[in-house]
C-alpha cells in the first residue's frame, strides 16, 4: 500500500510542479504588468516596419489598451482616444455599440472617413459604396488601436482619414486555458458581461469572447441590448508558416428616442421626441489568413475576408423634427443588406546592407448590396416588415448596388546613411460601382387624395481608374528625436448615401462627383529616456469637390426648403497637432518607487476654410466639424496596485453645415441647422488590483454634469439634436482564472 502511494506521488509530482511553475510564471507576469502600468506611456508609434506593412515617415498613433484606464465596458471614445491627436467624437446613447470619430474636418458619422479594419481586414458595410462601420469591437477585447493618418491611402485605401485598425488580443502562450470575466454595472440600468477564453495547446492556439450589453439609456425610449461573439483559431504549420481563421458575429436592437429641436433641447435636453423608432443591426465577419516567412528578411501575408450583414431602421420621420409622432401614423422602414468579400496579398523584402525595404501588394474586392425603403407598420414595436398593402406611401425605393475594386500598391524605404529614410509609394485603383433600381414619389392633398404619383427607374454605372502617389522623408539620429514629413494623394468615391434620396425634403444633385485631394504632415517626435514622449506636427489637407448638404428653396409641387446633397466646393484645412506626455515621477520626483505620475496634453489648433465654391454664401466659410481648439489633458497616477486617471476635454464651437448657420435656441421646427456649441468635460477612472486575479474598476463620466451635444443628425438616430449623456457611474469586477 505504501509502495502504491509512493508511485502515485511520483507520478503526480511532475504535474503538481508543472502547475506550480505555470502559476509562478502567471504571478510574475502580473507583477510585471503592474510595474509596466506604473512606468509606461499609454500610447506608442508604429515602427518603420511591422509585419508586412511600412509605416516609416507617416503620422501614426497606437493606443495601448492594457495601459488605458477608461470606461471600457461602454467603449467610451472620449477616454479611449484621449491621446490620439485631433479626434472629434459623436457621443451616442447606445452603450458604445457604434464608434463615431473623425478628425481634420472629416465627418465623424460611423467613422466613415477612415478605412476601418479588425486585425488588418475590412469590417465596414462596403469599403467603397457605404464605408460606415455599424460594428465596433469591444474595448475589453482589444490589445491595440492603430491609427495612421492620410498617408495610409497608399497601402490601405484612399480615404482622407487614413487607417483605423482594431488589433484584438492574441492567445496566451503559457497555458492551455485562461478565462477572463468582466462584469460591469453602470448608470441608467446598464449591465455588460465580457467573457474571454484563451490558450495554446501544441501548435494550436485560440482566443474567443462573448460580450453582452443591455441598458435603458438616459432618455425615455432608448433601451438597447447587444450580443457580440468572436473566435480566433491559429495553427503553426512550421516556425515560419502559420494559418489562422476568425469569425465575428454582432447583433443588437436599439430603441431610438429621436432628435430634438433647439427649443426642445434647451427646454429639457433629456426628453424623448419619438417613441416608435427602432434600429437593428446584424453583422457577420469571417477571415482566413496565411503568414509565411521565406527568410528573416522576406515575408508574405495573404488574407481572405467576407461580410454578410444587415441594418434596419424603422421610425416616424416627417420633414420637420417638431412634428408630433402618434400611434397609427405610418413609420418609414429602410433596410440595407450587405454581402461582400475580398482578398489582399502583401510581400515585404528587406535588401542591401542598409536594410532597404520593399513592399508590394494587391487587393480584390467585390460587393453585392441592396437597399429598400417603404412603409413600415403603424404600431409601436420593433416590426421590421414592410406594409405591402400601402401602395401610396410618400416615398418608396428598391435598389441593388454591385461594386468591384482592384488595387495594386507598392512602397519602398530607401536608407540614406544611418539616419535618413526616403519612402516613395504608389497605389493604382480600379473602381466599378453601380446602382440599379427605382424610387417612387407620391403626394396627397389634405383630404388624402393622390395628386402626384410617379416612379423613376434608374440604372447607373461608374467606372474609374487612377493612380495615387505619395512621398515620405524621415530623419532619426536617435530614439529621442525624429523628424518626419509626408505628402500623399487621397480619394473618396461617391457613396450610396450620397446619391440616394430618403425623404421628400431631400434632393440629390445629378452632377455630384467623387472627392479628391491630398494630405501632408511635417513633424517631430521621440521618447527621451522614458521620461518625455512627444509628437508635434503641422498638417494640411486639401479637399476638392467636398460633398455636403445645403438648404435651398425649390418650386413646383413641393414648394419648400429642401436639403440638397451636392459638391459644395474646395476646402483647405491646416493646423498644429501636439501630444506631449511627461513622466513627472521621473522628471521631478526622483523616480519614487511604486508611484506613477504622468501628465499629458493633447492639443489640436485647426484653421479651415472653403477657398472655392460656386454656391453663394459658401466661399470663405469654415469647414464643418472643425473646432478651432480641440484640447484633451489628463493626469494618470497610481501607487502599487491602485491606479487613477483624470481627463479634461475642451471642444470649441463647430459648424455642421457649409453655410455656417449659427445656433438659434428658439428654433421650434428643425434641429438640424446650426452650430455645435463649445463644451468642456471631466472624466475620472480608477482601478485597484485586489489579488493577481481580481481587479475592481470604477469611474465617473461627465463628472461636472455638463449639458451638451455633439451632433445634429440629418437622418437616424434623429433627425435633430442628439443629446449627450449626463453624469454617469460605472463599476467593473474583473476575474482571471
Amino acid at each position: 500500500m505504501l509502495l502504491k502511494a509512493c508511485n502515485i506521488a511520483l507520478l503526480t509530482a511532475p504535474l503538481f510542479l508543472n502547475a506550480q511553475h505555470k502559476e509562478r510564471i502567471k504571478d510574475i507576469q502580473e507583477v510585471e504588468l503592474v510595474k509596466r502600468k506604473l512606468e509606461a506611456f499609454e500610447s506608442r508609434k508604429l515602427r518603420e516596419v511591422e509585419g508586412t506593412s511600412i509605416f516609416a515617415a507617416k503620422k501614426t498613433e497606437v493606443v495601448l489598451m492594457d495601459l488605458k484606464l477608461a470606461n471600457k465596458a461602454l467603449n467610451n471614445p472620449r477616454q479611449v482616444f484621449s491621446q490620439v491627436s485631433g479626434v472629434n467624437v459623436f457621443d451616442s446613447n447606445d452603450g458604445g455599440l457604434q464608434l463615431n470619430i473623425g478628425g481634420r474636418g472629416l465627418n465623424p458619422n460611423r467613422s466613415a472617413n477612415f478605412n476601418t479594419r479588425q486585425n488588418g481586414y475590412d469590417i465596414s458595410a462596403d469599403v467603397l459604396g457605404y464605408p460606415e462601420s455599424y460594428y465596433t469591437p469591444p474595448a475589453e477585447a482589444l490589445e491595440e488601436i492603430q491609427v495612421v493618418r492620410g498617408a495610409a491611402s497608399l497601402q490601405y485605401g484612399t480615404q482622407f482619414g487614413g487607417l483605423l485598425n482594431f488589433k484584438l488580443k492574441t492567445p496566451t502562450k503559457t497555458q492551455p486555458l485562461e478565462l477572463i470575466s468582466r462584469n460591469t454595472y453602470a448608470s441608467f440600468n446598464t449591465y455588460t458581461s465580457f467573457n474571454a477564453l484563451s490558450g495554446t495547446v501544441g501548435k494550436w492556439s485560440y482566443y474567443t469572447f462573448f460580450n453582452y450589453k443591455q441598458g435603458d439609456g438616459f432618455q425615455e425610449n432608448s433601451e438597447y441590448n447587444a450580443r457580440n461573439f468572436y473566435v480566433h483559431l491559429n495553427y503553426e504549420i512550421t516556425p515560419q508558416t502559420s494559418i489562422s481563421t476568425e469569425f465575428t458575429r454582432f447583433n443588437y436592437l436599439a430603441h431610438q428616442p429621436g432628435g430634438l429641436t433647439d427649443f426642445q433641447f434647451y427646454q429639457n435636453p433629456y426628453q424623448s421626441n419619438r417613441a416608435r423608432n427602432w434600429f437593428k443591426v446584424d453583422w457577420n465577419l469571417w477571415n482566413v489568413s496565411l503568414k509565411h516567412q521565406f527568410t528573416p528578411r522576406a515575408k508574405l501575408s495573404l488574407s481572405g475576408f467576407g461580410l454578410g450583414a444587415s441594418r434596419y431602421s424603422l421610425g416616424y420621420r416627417p420633414s420637420r423634427v417638431a412634428d408630433v409622432d402618434y400611434e397609427g401614423a405610418i413609420r418609414d422602414l429602410i433596410t440595407g443588406d450587405f454581402k461582400n468579400w475580398g482578398v489582399e496579398a502583401r510581400f515585404l523584402q528587406q535588401y542591401g546592407n542598409k536594410n532597404h525595404t520593399f513592399l508590394v501588394g494587391g487587393k480584390y474586392y467585390k460587393a453585392q448590396n441592396s437597399g429598400k425603403q417603404g412603409p413600415g407598420s403603424t404600431f409601436s414595436g420593433a416590426d421590421f416588415n414592410f406594409d405591402q398593402t400601402n401602395k401610396n406611401y410618400f416615398f418608396q425605393s428598391d435598389y441593388s448596388y454591385p461594386n468591384r475594386n482592384i488595387a495594386v500598391f507598392s512602397e519602398n524605404i530607401f536608407k540614406l546613411g544611418a539616419s535618413w529614410s526616403v519612402v516613395p509609394g504608389v497605389r493604382w485603383e480600379f473602381i466599378d460601382t453601380g446602382a440599379d433600381g427605382a424610387y417612387q414619389r407620391v403626394i396627397e392633398d389634405n383630404a388624402g387624395n393622390v395628386i402626384y404619383n410617379k416612379r423613376f427607374e434608374e440604372q447607373e454605372k461608374r467606372q474609374r481608374n487612377f493612380a495615387l502617389l505619395g512621398l515620405g522623408v524621415s530623419y532619426k539620429p536617435t530614439k529621442a528625436f525624429e523628424f518626419y514629413t509626408n505628402l500623399s494623394q487621397n480619394y473618396r468615391s461617391v457613396t450610396f448615401s450620397d446619391i440616394r434620396v430618403e425623404n421628400n425634403s431631400q434632393v440629390i444633385d445629378p452632377n455630384i462627383k467623387d472627392e479628391t485631394g491630398y494630405t501632408g504632415d511635417l513633424g517631430i517626435r521621440g521618447n527621451w529616456k522614458n521620461t518625455l514622449s512627444y509628437d508635434i506636427n503641422m498638417f494640411g489637407l486639401w479637399y476638392n469637390n467636398r460633398i455636403d448638404n445645403v438648404f435651398r428653396k425649390r418650386e413646383g409641387l413641393f414648394s419648400d426648403v429642401a436639403k440638397v446633397r451636392t459638391n459644395v466646393g474646395a476646402a483647405f484645412i491646416a493646423g498644429l497637432e501636439s501630444l506631449v506626455d511627461v513622466n513627472i515621477n521621473k522628471l521631478l520626483l526622483g523616480n519614487l518607487q511604486h508611484w506613477k505620475w504622468n501628465l499629458f496634453f493633447n492639443t489640436a489648433l485647426t484653421h479651415s476654410q472653403y477657398v472655392k465654391s460656386e454656391i453663394p454664401g459658401i466661399k470663405g466659410n469654415r469647414v464643418e466639424y472643425v473646432p478651432k481648439v480641440n484640447l484633451k489633458s489628463g493626469l494618470n497616477f497610481g501607487y502599487r496596485n491602485f491606479l487613477g486617471s483624470l481627463l479634461f476635454t475642451y471642444m470649441s464651437e463647430q459648424f455642421t453645415t457649409a453655410t455656417n448657420e449659427p445656433t438659434d435656441k428658439t428654433d421650434h421646427l428643425w434641429g438640424i441647422r446650426g452650430s455645435i456649441p463649445a463644451y468642456k468635460l471631466l472624466d475620472a477612472s480608477f482601478s485597484y488590483r485586489i489579488t493577481p486575479n481580481i481587479r475592481l474598476e470604477t469611474g465617473v463620466n461627465n463628472v461636472l454634469n455638463e449639458v451638451y451635444f455633439t451632433r445634429r443628425a440629418t437622418g437616424y438616430p434623429g433627425p435633430g439634436i442628439i443629446p449627450s449623456a449626463p453624469r454617469q457611474y460605472y463599476f467593473t469586477l474583473e476575474m482571471k482564472l
